[in-house]
């Protein structure tokens, strides 16, 4: 298991950005993949943006050109930078990490085995 922590969320006017952090400790954190998830009021928690342990990154239709994943396995953090932020966008954010996710249907969060906390971005109009 990965022990991650979240941080950098806030509130933010709509076009705005914030950039998330999310810190890993526990395992090597170069041979894990990594994921953003988000999860609104009543609704249930979906894919954002994954990176590989190799760097390749994935995101989901609604995120891409405004957000980017990426890591520092130096630092053993991944990052989501959020540019032109909507009201949609408001949701809590959790980090996630595994090491085979990445090779499966890595938008179900049910394949990631760590997750964070979260950290609650919120996008006013």
């Amino acid at each position: 298991q990965v022990q991650l922590v979240e941080s950098g969320g806030g509130l933010v006017q709509a076009g705005g950005s914030l950039r998330l952090s999310c810190a890993a400790s526990g395992r090597t954190f170069s041979n894990y993949a990594m994921a953003w998830f988000r999860q609104a009021p009543g609704k249930e928690r979906e894919f954002v943006a994954a990176i590989s342990a190799s760097g390749s990154r994935y995101y989901t239709d609604s995120v891409k050109g405004r957000f980017t994943i990426s890591r520092d396995n130096a630092e053993n953090t991944v990052y989501l930078q959020m540019n032109s932020l909507k009201s949609e966008d408001t949701a809590n954010y959790y980090c996630a990490a595994d090491r085979e996710a990445i090779y499966r249907d890595y938008t179900r969060r049910t394949v990631w085995g760590s997750w964070g906390q979260g950290t609650q971005v919120t996008v006013s109009s």
